[in-house]
């Protein structure tokens, strides 16, 4: 007994002296019985809480204020769907044009179309019938190459995994609110991303276009993304590697024939190395270099029996010496030269400012401030003998870069439908007549539609609203489209419309021929 007193007195004696805290800490190493856990019943109960199951023989327990949370939590998130999103930047510019352009356009009876992969837009500039200039455009994702056909009246246009194809919904002599031609994507071949640049049509029909990516021409398939069709002879591989940055394509008499590339390397995106003067021509038929020393070179054309092309990193327009296998220059353009095509004796060309503040590395930035001037962006219409540039579009603004121009004879004022409205599911066209003989219209580029006696056309808006709200620019022009997704001109304070809700199209109506 004594022994056992004194047992517990020293352990009392212990802790003397001991603070409250650390006597706790003691008393916390205590093995107790952990409660037991029972499952929530419903499975509402189970959402709203973060853990399963809930202490026993509680009333107001954590499982009821996890429910509460969850509900307040779920409040929050559906107000905050019910907001609308962030206001986002409405993109500006302004185009501006020489004094005799609109003439110039009216009396040949033609068309400008030029394609932007910095904002994704095709533009289609024409006249219209009180003689102002009518602007349309269609918002295409990374729009790069353009091909038109004026007699068969369609185009093609390589866009950022895909390849589209256009035909007019018009019959000659038809007009749709004053347009006499209206592109509808009719056909899109799915290539991916390859980077899609120059593209042509050869005399068969067969849709030719340059596969960056892949280092290649190449065609479209209806089984596979693209199919190759040549590569230059310094590349090893065929793959995903950018190896030579091939990006121009020139047909000669229908036949593909000459390619750029802006180096001859065989390593990927080496060709980064020798922007300044690694640039060549190829003849594809014989691999044979035709041209060599250039500095970014783009937009190589047949014309008149002679090889032209843009040398974009020296800022000229000129031709090829076949004889020489020399570039000689025909005129300085100020800006990055890139796409081009003819009308006549004039060749149009479009320009581009810099990515960054300058064009460094390139040649072109030296004479740029040499001639005290800055790059510009628009086009340029260059008379091919004398090298005196008589036409020009100017755009500021947000429009900054642009990639390939052509244009359409006999087309006054195109347009074109596209997919960012719902015109596309509301614009149908349509024979009238039954077609018997097995003949009719083909989704092939190369055919025409040639079947039946009238057009049914479903307008895309009621009439009251036909011409979405155009925006009027210098100059009294307008520009009409998919203006609703955040375009405006510079020198107009305009808040861009909202699409057109409400009312359908009125019924279809039979326009005959």
């Amino acid at each position: 007994m004594s022994k056992n007193k004194k047992k517990k007195k020293s352990k009392a004696d212990r802790n003397e002296g001991k603070s409250e805290g650390d006597q706790q800490v003691k008393k916390s190493k205590v093995k107790r019985k952990e409660p037991k856990f029972e499952p929530l019943t419903t499975p509402q109960q189970m959402a709203a809480t973060t853990m399963g199951y809930k202490l026993p023989g509680s009333t107001t327990d954590s499982r009821e204020v996890r429910l509460q949370q969850a509900a307040a939590a779920a409040a929050r998130q559906t107000s905050q769907a019910s907001q609308p999103p962030p206001a986002q930047r409405v993109p500006r510019f302004e185009f501006s044009t020489s004094r005799n352009l609109v003439s110039w356009m009216r009396e040949g009876k033609f068309s400008i179309v030029f394609t932007t992969y910095q904002m994704g837009k095709v533009f289609f500039i024409g006249t219209k019938e009180d003689g102002r200039l009518g602007i349309f455009e269609r918002s295409f994702s990374r729009c790069m190459g353009l091909h038109t056909d004026a007699e068969k009246r369609s185009m093609l246009v390589t866009s950022l995994y895909q390849v589209w194809e256009f035909h007019d919904a018009l019959s000659r002599g038809q007009k749709y609110q004053g347009f006499d031609c209206v592109m509808v994507p009719q056909v899109g071949y799915t290539t991916g991303d390859v980077d899609a640049h120059d593209m042509g049509v050869d005399k068969n029909g067969r849709i030719v276009f340059c596969n960056t990516l892949f280092s290649c021409l190449a065609t479209v398939d209806r089984v596979k993304s693209f199919r190759p069709l040549w590569t230059p002879p310094f590349v090893s591989k065929s793959a995903a590697e950018d190896r030579c940055h091939l990006n121009g394509l020139a047909l000669r008499d229908g036949v593909p024939r000459y390619v750029t590339c802006i180096a001859q390397t065989d390593v990927r995106e080496g060709w980064r190395e020798h922007r300044r003067d690694g640039g060549v021509v190829i003849d594809i038929t014989t691999d044979e270099v035709v041209c060599t020393g250039l500095s970014m070179p783009h937009s190589p054309r047949w014309h008149q029996g002679q090889l032209w092309l843009c040398n974009s990193g020296r800022g000229e327009f000129g031709r090829v010496d076949m004889e020489t296998k020399t570039f000689i220059p025909v005129c300085f353009v100020p800006g990055y030269a890139r796409g081009m095509t003819f009308f006549e004796d004039f060749a149009l060309i479009g320009l581009s400012k810099p990515r960054a503040k300058t064009f460094s590395g390139l040649e072109l930035q030296d004479r740029l401030e040499a001639k005290k001037v800055s790059a510009r962006c628009g086009i340029l219409v260059v008379n091919i003998h004398s090298g005196d540039i008589v036409h020009s579009i100017e755009v500021e603004g947000d429009l900054t870069e642009i990639y390939d121009v052509s244009v359409m004879p006999n087309i006054t004022r195109p347009m074109a439908i596209g997919f960012k409205t719902d015109e596309i599911r509301r614009y149908i066209v349509a024979d009238t007549a039954m077609d018997t003989t097995g003949t009719g219209s083909t989704c092939d580029f190369c055919g025409s539609d040639t079947n039946g006696k009238d057009r049914i056309l479903a307008p895309s808006v009621p009439a009251a609203a036909a011409a979405l709200s155009p925006m009027s620019i210098a100059g009294g022009a307008s520009v009409e489209g998919d203006n609703f997704t955040g375009i405006a001109p510079v020198n107009v304070g305009f808040s861009s419309p909202s699409p057109p809700t409400g009312a359908l199209a009125p019924a279809p109506i039979v326009v005959p021929e």
